[in-house]
This record gives C-alpha cells, structure tokens and sequence, in this order.
C-alpha cells in the first residue's frame, strides 16, 4: 500500500470515529460547545503532528489518547459558558477526583476495555479500576429525581424503568407516542427524560423531546437508540449522552447517574 492511500484509509478511520469522540467529550465537560472544541483541538493536534496518533494501537484508541494528552495537559477544565445551569454544573464537576469521570465514561458510554482506558490514560489498570469504583459511588451520591421515559417497545421500556427505579428515581411515566409522551411531561414536569428516536405511530422522540422542553425548560436528555448516526451529524445540537441499542444496563446506569449529576446542580423535584 502506498503512503499517500495509508494516509486517506488513516484520515477515513479517524472521520468514522470523530463523532463519539464528541459524544465522549461532550459528556465528559457537559456541554457541546467545550467537548467539540476538544474535539477541535485533538484534531488540529493530529494534522500539526502525525506522531500524536500513536501508531501502535488501533486509530480509535490512539484518537482518545491525543484527545487525553490534550485534555489533561490542560488541567481538564471547562469551558465557560452563560447557562445558568451549566455554570453550576462546572462547579460540580471541580468537586470531582481528578479521572474519575473520565475512565467511567470510557468503559461504559464508549465500551472500552480497562487495558485500552489505562492506555489511554496513561495509568494502570489497577488504577482504573479505582477510578470507576469512586466515580460510581460519587454518582449515586446524586439526588434522585424524576424521569420520563419516551419508548415505545414494551419490553425495552419496562427494562429500562427497572434500572431507574432501582438507581433510586421516581418513573413518571413512559410514552409510546410523541402525543403521549408530551402529555406525561405536561401532567408531571421530569428532571430527566429518557427517549428513543422512532415511536411507535412513526413519530419522532426527539420532536417529543423538543416540545416538552420548549414548554419545561432545559432539562438533561438521554436517547436510547438504534439509529445513532441520526443525531451524530455536527449540524444541529446534539445530546451529551446518546446510548446505541442493544445497550448494556451499565451503560443506561451511568448515562441515567451522571444526567443527574448534572442535574443535581439545581434544585431537583423529589
């Protein structure tokens, strides 16, 4: 293979993996505008420098490890921002142990092993191991609270209102329908809400999603779906957390506790 095709096969790996290292960097800082602007970064990084992709690991791994070096050389801060909401949620995040958050998210929002996390990150894997042990104590620790869930496969629906239930939140209901759905957000106002993309009469749960907050407010969303490239695209805003079907309870677990983390940083209806 000649350099010039290794180099377009290298730069075609690297695009297909570009939008979950935004998922990941927009769950780990809590916001689209400061996760894409390290997204921004790791790449600006790769271009100056191709030995900032380590070669020695596949380019998925070698991509979150330049996106690290980058993130920790920074001292992992946040970007500002004007939302009252994630002004607040800033100051939870500094609360944090340094990589807590960070193997957590690793291991169980992009499914990585703790040999590539500890790669990484630059630790070892007894590290990680007590990293995700204290993250996930520190997101239990969160309040509970409500939430929606808009889902219209019942076996899915009920699947996922167990993991809520026994995280400790109050379900207020489940939509199968964007009407249904609207109408439980309405009678009960959600500190989260939990939806799929495709409804059960072909309706959309994120048009669901956008009318129950432009009536409620800004409140934290998680999409469970099979269909993640229809929210993956860079042109309009997108969620920080953003689940594939067939998921994994732990994922469900730590997307639903670190929502409410963030959300934690108001005032929750308990």
């Amino acid at each position: 293979m000649s350099e010039t095709q290794d180099h377009v096969d290298r730069s075609d790996q690297i695009a297909a993996q570009l939008p979950y290292l935004r998922r990941y960097a927009r769950a780990l800082t809590g916001s689209q505008t400061s996760g894409d602007q390290y997204a921004l970064a790791t790449l600006e990084a790769i271009l100056q420098d191709a030995g900032a992709l380590d070669p020695d690991v596949s380019v998925r791994v070698g991509l979150f490890k330049a996106f690290h070096a980058i993130w920790s050389s920074s001292g992992a801060p946040v970007a500002e921002e004007t939302s009252g909401r994630l002004i607040r949620a800033q100051n939870h995040l500094a609360s944090l142990p340094v990589n807590t958050r960070e193997a957590l998210l690793l291991s169980t929002l992009e499914d990585f092993g703790y040999a590539d996390i500890a790669h990484i990150m630059n630790v070892t894997e007894d590290d990680i191991r007590g990293f995700i042990d204290r993250a996930q104590a520190d997101m239990q620790d969160s309040i509970a609270g409500r939430v929606l869930i808009i889902e219209d496969e019942p076996i899915i629906a009920e699947d996922i209102r167990s993991i809520v239930m026994d995280l400790g939140h109050e379900v207020t209901g489940i939509g199968r329908t964007r009407a249904e759905a609207v109408a439980l957000g309405r009678d009960k106002r959600p500190d989260l809400i939990l939806a799929d993309i495709q409804l059960a009469d072909n309706s959309s749960g994120i048009d669901a999603v956008n009318d129950l907050l432009a009536e409620l407010g800004d409140s934290p969303v998680i999409f469970i779906t099979a269909f993640p490239e229809r929210l993956l695209t860079g042109e309009r805003p997108e969620p920080a957390f953003l689940i594939s079907k067939p998921y994994k309870e732990s994922q469900v677990q730590s997307a639903v506790s670190q929502a409410m983390f963030f959300a934690s940083t108001e005032k929750l209806r308990i």
